[in-house]
């Protein structure tokens, strides 16, 4: 009898993952979704074929060496910076990803960021909760419109171009700026303009950043990206911790560089800097971009036949280092 391959999954996923995963594998599935030490995750993958992993969990050089069995880490994200995928390569082990499920979810938070923000949604909702509002003023908690306002995008993948397509029930004025320039039929479709970096700081009222984070994005908005900003702009982060400069935003909102910021993921989460919570014009959520139930169980399955499928020789369907 053919024995069936083992597997390991890292984190809690649906029951019906676990489930189309055991009609293939052997599973050790961690339900408890209590996080493994990359001691743990080390010994757990002993003797295992396949990892389904989180972007909580790191993959190093030194865990995929003693990893000797292992041939193919699934990951349940669009991005895979916590994986070391040059050591996989090296090692034979295919990388997967799960692109495309999430990318309507993600553009909706990161649009809900920005209207957040504009409109200081979570301030005002505070102050009703403390009690604090005494009645109407015309001059009360004024925000700024997102409607007919400049947007600057910077990362025209898929998540980028679905922000864009929101902004056109807004009437807003699309700027975008990617490391290739889009077709002209997207840019015509979308009504988004392609400029310089600087150009795009300059000249939008709010900045959504949808780029991968890698050595080349790492701060790419610091504090002198920060300082080429409009003094009445908005930065919404819902891409990586890591591609903003967290204490040098930090110092932008304190001193009124910018007017304020939304912010999904932070670097070093689940930690964040400090100086953030002692701000008011700061919209701050827990890295929630893909948290629908129907994405987030279409994002478990998506890693589940990305595993299968290579476990059986096939092509994965979202390879990331074909090998």
């Amino acid at each position: 009898m053919i024995s069936k391959p083992r597997v390991l999954v890292s984190r809690q996923v649906f029951d019906e993952v676990i489930d189309y995963l055991a009609e293939h594998c052997e599973v050790e599935a961690n339900q408890d979704d209590i996080p493994f030490s990359v001691e743990q995750l080390t010994q757990r993958l002993e003797g295992k074929d396949a990892l389904m992993c989180s972007l909580t969990d790191r993959l190093d050089t030194a865990t995929l060496q003693r990893c000797t069995r292992l041939k193919v880490i699934s990951n349940i994200a669009v991005g895979y910076n916590n994986i070391d995928v040059a050591a996989c390569s090296a090692q034979g082990i295919k990388v997967t990803n799960t692109p495309g499920v999430l990318d309507d979810s993600t553009a909706d938070l990161a649009f809900a960021l920005m209207l957040s923000t504009a409109r200081r949604v979570t301030e005002v909702e505070a102050l009703i909760r403390q009690g604090q509002w005494t009645g109407w003023r015309l001059q009360q908690w004024l925000g700024v419109d997102v409607h007919h306002a400049t947007l600057g995008i910077i990362g025209m993948g898929r998540i980028g171009q679905a922000i864009a397509r929101r902004t056109l029930g807004f009437d807003m004025n699309v700027l975008y700026h990617n490391r290739n320039r889009v077709a002209p039929e997207i840019e015509r479709k979308l009504g988004a303009a392609h400029c310089s970096f600087e150009d795009l700081l300059k000249r939008s009222d709010f900045v959504i950043l949808q780029v991968p984070y890698s050595s080349h994005t790492h701060h790419l908005i610091n504090a002198k990206a920060l300082a080429m900003m409009k003094p009445g702009a908005i930065l919404i982060n819902s891409t990586r911790g890591g591609v903003v400069d967290d204490a040098a935003l930090v110092h932008a909102l304190e001193a009124g560089v910018i007017r304020a910021a939304g912010l999904d993921v932070f670097e070093n989460e689940p930690k964040l800097h400090p100086g953030f919570l002692k701000l008011q014009n700061v919209v701050l959520t827990p890295h929630i971009g893909s948290s629908t139930e129907t994405t987030r169980r279409a994002m478990a399955m998506c890693a589940a036949t990305n595993m299968i499928a290579a476990l059986n020789g096939q092509v994965p369907p979202n390879w990331v280092n074909p090998i």
